[in-house]
């Protein structure tokens, strides 16, 4: 990633965003900004989906929904437009990615309704400020996200195993990231999981199932945190009609601090 890209305003990032002329991973821009996850559903199917946020808080942890039709955040980014300021798109048809696109003007309708996701990217500037080192940003890579053999609780046609994020620490600084992630439950929180992956079904940490490897030093522990990348799962293993989301690591950027979803 250009690192004037990272010294940008919100606004001009969006704008870049806006008219194509950004379409990369989002991890590092904006330091100090909520980013989020999308989900967009027709409003038969939006009910089943905020129950399932409800029952699954951990994974999927609610930042803003909007009213049915609208494309504008008014809580989180009253002058932005999910229709066009993230970089790239994941369109879901019956449980099959049939396209990824840089805008969904052309599939939008007056029925939608948008769910915005807390995004483990929020907690990331607070674990740089305190001085340790997140992998797939030195790399200018996209995190790594793996599906789980953790079963979510239902809601209606919703259902599907938790997704999770992972990022490798030393020892020393594993107890501090969990710390300082502790304090963003609006964000998924603490990690789920710390040490061996396959206890959570991760056979091959080199073969993410959204994202990209990283590379692990020796001595480091592969650390998970819930993942807002969930409901893509859920995209396959429902099937609903229609589901719309951001591509993963391609995130929303919201107009609300970091510290907004700190608790202390």
């Amino acid at each position: 990633m250009n690192e004037l890209l990272k010294e940008l305003e919100i606004a001009d990032i969006r704008k870049l965003i806006r008219n194509n002329e950004y379409k990369g991973f989002t991890a590092g821009l904006a330091p100090g900004y909520t980013q989020a996850n999308l989900v967009i559903l027709p409003k038969d199917l939006a009910y089943d989906f905020l129950l399932f946020c409800q029952r699954n808080p951990k994974s999927c942890p609610l930042i803003e929904v909007t009213d049915i039709g609208s494309p504008v955040p008014m809580l989180t980014a009253p002058n932005s437009d999910l229709r066009f300021d993230l970089p790239k798109y994941h369109i879901y048809k019956f449980g099959k990615l049939v396209e990824a696109v840089n805008d969904i003007g052309l599939y939008w309708k007056d029925d939608f309704v948008a769910f915005l996701i807390g995004c483990s990217f929020t907690f990331e500037f607070p674990l740089i400020e305190n001085g340790l080192s997140i992998r797939h940003i030195q790399e200018n890579r996209n995190v790594p996200m793996y599906i789980t053999n953790s079963p979510c609780q239902s809601s209606g046609v919703f259902h599907g195993n938790m997704v999770v994020s992972m990022r490798p620490f030393l020892p020393k600084d594993v107890i501090r990231a969990v710390q300082i992630t502790s304090r963003f439950p609006t964000v998924h929180g603490a990690p789920i999981h710390c040490g061996n992956p396959e206890t959570i079904g991760i056979l091959d940490l080199a073969t993410p199932n959204f994202g990209e490897s990283v590379t692990i030093n020796d001595g480091e522990i592969p650390v998970f945190w819930a993942c807002g990348v969930t409901p893509q799962s859920f995209a396959m293993s429902s099937k609903p009609p229609l589901m719309i989301t951001h591509a993963p690591g391609h995130m929303f950027i919201t107009e609300v601090k970091d510290s907004s979803y700190s608790i202390f």
